[in-house]
């Protein structure tokens, strides 16, 4: 109930009126029935705007501490994530993998939609990364289409590390569904997840147009972190350096 309040009477319209957000393709979502919505990640923004556009209601899995913390904040923030869509990660499932996993499964099974995002992490430079096999798993065990989608311009509006950047107008690309049912009973096979997942990474890059990168978003994360920390010391060195030069003697 307070999903829908939020999306059509409190939160929605605000953003609606002020980011004016534009979907394409939402033909290709079908209108009931259980399935995958697989799109790129760009922003902390991306799960507001994928469902703000559709009429279903898309659930994401989110980390149980979220749901947990004590007091009136928890509360409010437990009732904030509920509403917006996210469901908790099932924790008895010895890990965050397998347990968002099992939710997924649970959720998909009572014919629900399921937003998730193959990069596993937002993308540090707009670029589209390696995805993470776990949406093929997902597709192939629930036996449901995956629908490739591409969330725009929201790294502007909210970049990574920022609350808000400029405005821009967000909008959400529905592609046609991908039936991976021909794989079926191969979601063990590491390499029938990889091709499924690089096949799904492959029509969220037509429809962006971003720039790929076959490396982990993660990865690269450290890889950049490495790089500035590199660069500091340099720069660092280059000052202490620079420090004991003496002028020479005239």
């Amino acid at each position: 109930m307070l999903y829908w309040f939020l999306k059509y009477l409190a939160l929605g319209p605000l953003l609606r009126v002020i980011f004016r957000p534009f979907a394409e393709g939402l033909e290709n979502v079908p209108r009931q029935g259980p399935v995958i919505l697989a799109a790129n990640h760009l922003s902390y923004s991306d799960w507001l705007f994928m469902p703000l556009v559709m009429p279903r209601r898309v659930t994401f899995v989110a980390k149980a501490e979220y749901f947990e913390s004590p007091g009136v904040k928890g509360w409010l923030q437990k009732k904030f994530f509920g509403g917006t869509g996210q469901v908790p990660i099932d924790r008895s499932s010895g890990s965050a993998a397998a347990g968002a996993l099992k939710t997924q499964l649970r959720l998909l099974s009572e014919g629900q939609v399921c937003g998730i995002f193959p990069e596993g992490t937002r993308s540090p430079d707009g670029r589209l990364y390696r995805g993470r096999t776990g949406v093929a798993r997902l597709a192939l065990e629930a036996k449901v289409p995956v629908i490739p989608v591409a969330v725009i311009n929201t790294d502007i509006i909210a970049p990574p590390g920022k609350i808000f950047g400029r405005y821009a107008r967000p909008g959400v690309k529905f592609g046609r569904p991908l039936d991976f049912s021909r794989y079926e009973g191969l979601e063990s096979d590491r390499f029938i997840l990889r091709a499924i997942t690089d096949e799904i990474m492959y029509e969220i890059m037509n429809l962006t147009g971003q720039e790929y990168v076959d490396l982990y978003a993660q990865d690269a994360k450290k890889l950049a972190e490495a790089a500035a920390t590199e660069q500091a010391t340099t720069e660092s060195d280059r000052g202490g350096d620079n420090h004991d030069e003496r002028p020479s003697d005239r």
